[in-house]
């Protein structure tokens, strides 16, 4: 029993131990969220959507910059 954790100490151990468990848990759902790199490629996927909408003939050079300009702006 020398080794034991007993009492307020083991209690208070034990809420340290699931307490940095429930920390790690919210921190990787956190991480694993939006992230700024991903709206920022998907604003770049749109924008080669866009432009190639534009080669095609499908958009005229106005409904490009109206477009573009509302990509970049964040619309």
């Amino acid at each position: 029993m020398m080794w034991s954790f007993g009492g307020w100490f083991g209690g208070l151990w034990m809420v340290l131990f699931w307490g940095a468990i429930l920390w790690g848990i919210v921190w990787v759902a956190r991480s694993a969220g939006s992230r700024p790199e991903n709206v920022r490629s998907s604003r770049d996927r749109a924008l080669d959507i866009l432009e190639a909408r534009f080669a095609r003939g499908e958009i005229d050079a106005l409904e490009l910059e109206a477009r573009r300009s509302d990509l970049l702006a964040g619309h």
